[in-house]
């Protein structure tokens, strides 16, 4: 089998020394693309401050280790010295994680010119595997699937730095681009079934659990309270109603916001996809951050809002939202290793091969 463009990045790169070994206890939460930077037009303004509340409060209270997961720093527009000015609490919390031995950082195409700031405070590493009982977890940026942001990075930082912030126009990122991010989504999803892995991208700032987003997802959870509707009764009968009619209205907004075909089809061409992909989403959304939590067990897409803000279908939902200190903490999904490991294993095109 060819190999993909991912299998070829990571195993010229992939150190042994990059392994976080959660078989002891150990658990980590991966977070991706801060893009913090100066203060003007700066992308983690919105979110800082919850930002490094949770992780002190909460994930360094509860004993977490951390992964950064790409893109923490805004190199492309900004300088090192003026981002950890302008965001020193934060930087206080990465400090006391380090200190630890409790934080790790990955490369992502915004912050990759780190390793050339002089004493840089913080292990960097390309991809860094999980290793667990039932499967290994590789965690990289995934912006390695892109020539343009291997070979020719310099010249978009140089572009966004001198062309595009003096116009006030803000970062841009394969976020923004439905067909960029569906290309890094796919080579991925390649990487992650040709070696029999769990993979947990960031890049794309679209939060994938299972290799499903948001839209795949829908239609699934759809099938199944159309399912469940039939032997429903009373307030449950009406419940499910109101939820398939919510859910349908959802669907619409996001077709007009991803405005692509593919949509319509299977994100990576299988009826039923290898369940092998992650995302941990980004820190920056306007309504709340999303992230990734892994044990030696389960792995879980979280969802942190403030009060006030929050996405309504956490609210409408059957989620379990927790109050910590004014910023709230939801599961979207979660499920155990070894069940998703059974599920890669049964769904591999290579049996069918």
């Amino acid at each position: 089998m060819k190999s993909s463009f991912f299998l070829e990045m990571l195993n010229k790169r992939f150190s042994p020394d990059t392994v976080l070994d959660l078989t002891d206890g150990k658990k980590v939460l991966i977070m991706s693309d801060f893009h913090m930077g100066s203060g003007r037009r700066d992308d983690f303004k919105r979110n800082g401050e919850m930002v490094t509340r949770i992780l002190e409060d909460f994930y360094y209270r509860q004993g977490w280790n951390i992964i950064l997961n790409g893109d923490i720093e805004e190199l492309a527009t900004c300088s090192y010295r003026d981002i950890k000015q302008k965001w020193p609490a934060t930087y206080r919390v990465f400090d006391q994680f380090s200190a630890g031995d409790r934080l790790y950082k990955t490369l992502g195409n915004h912050d990759e010119g780190l390793p050339f700031v002089k004493d840089y405070p913080y292990p960097l590493y390309n991809v860094i595997r999980l290793e667990t009982s039932h499967t290994p977890i590789y965690v990289f940026h995934g912006h390695q699937s892109s020539r343009v942001y291997t070979d020719f990075n310099y010249v978009v930082r140089l572009a966004l730095r001198y062309l595009f912030k003096p116009l006030g126009i803000l970062n841009i990122r394969s976020a923004r681009n439905p067909r960029r991010r569906f290309h890094v989504e796919k080579q991925a999803y390649k990487f992650s079934t040709d070696k029999d892995c769990i993979s947990v991208i960031a890049h794309t700032h679209r939060p994938l659990f299972e290799s499903l987003g948001r839209f795949e997802y829908i239609k699934f959870e759809i099938e199944r309270l159309c399912r469940d509707y039939p032997a429903s009764q009373g307030e449950a009968r009406v419940k499910i109603e109101k939820e398939v009619k919510a859910l349908r209205g959802e669907l619409k907004k996001l077709k007009r916001s991803e405005r692509r075909s593919s949509l319509r089809a299977s994100l990576y061409g299988d009826e039923l996809p290898v369940p092998c992909l992650f995302n941990s989403g980004s820190v920056i959304g306007k309504k709340g951050i999303y992230a990734i939590e892994v044990d030696n067990e389960h792995i879980s897409l979280i969802y942190w809002f403030a009060e006030g803000r929050g996405k309504k279908f956490v609210r409408r939902g059957d989620y379990t939202i927790e109050d910590h200190n004014g910023y709230f903490r939801s599961v979207l999904n979660q499920n155990r290793l070894d069940y998703i490991k059974a599920k890669i294993e049964l769904f591999s095109n290579k049996k069918d091969n």
